[in-house]
């Protein structure tokens, strides 16, 4: 019997360190996204492994930005300082346990409760590179 791996990562992304939210966006969700801020483009289409994607809003965000270029386009023009925080990055690996649609409802439940119910936007997405555990 296989028991899952645990791995938590926390990562802030930040215009301190160099990092676009765009960018990590593109990478997480394996997109060709365009970078209104700087003008990089982004292109990670040919990712493998992403296996879900889905951005999770509040009730009183506007509907556009269920476009994940527009969402995070948004955000790099809103956040003028060049220390900027622009997102949070959360990587978790799921109990192979579970099925993938199981284990994609279970984060998206926590996501809605920790995340989208207190007002946060969330760009949710699955990747599965045929590891030990599933997709994250």
């Amino acid at each position: 019997m296989y028991i899952a791996i645990f791995h938590l990562s926390i990562k802030i992304i930040s215009r301190a360190n160099a990092k676009s939210a765009l960018a990590a966006a593109a990478y997480r969700a394996g997109e060709k996204l365009v970078n209104h801020y700087d003008g990089q483009t982004h292109d990670f289409t040919k990712k493998s492994g992403v296996v879900y994607t889905e951005i999770m809003l509040p009730e009183h965000a506007p509907q556009k930005f269920l476009d994940r270029s527009t969402l995070w386009n948004e955000v790099e023009k809103i956040e003028k300082n060049k220390k900027a925080q622009l997102a949070r990055e959360i990587e978790v690996a799921l109990p192979k346990e579970l099925t993938q649609q199981e284990n994609i409802q279970l984060a998206k439940d926590y996501v809605q409760r920790n995340f989208v119910d207190k007002g946060m936007c969330a760009d949710v997405c699955f990747h599965d590179t045929g590891g030990k555990n599933p997709p994250r």
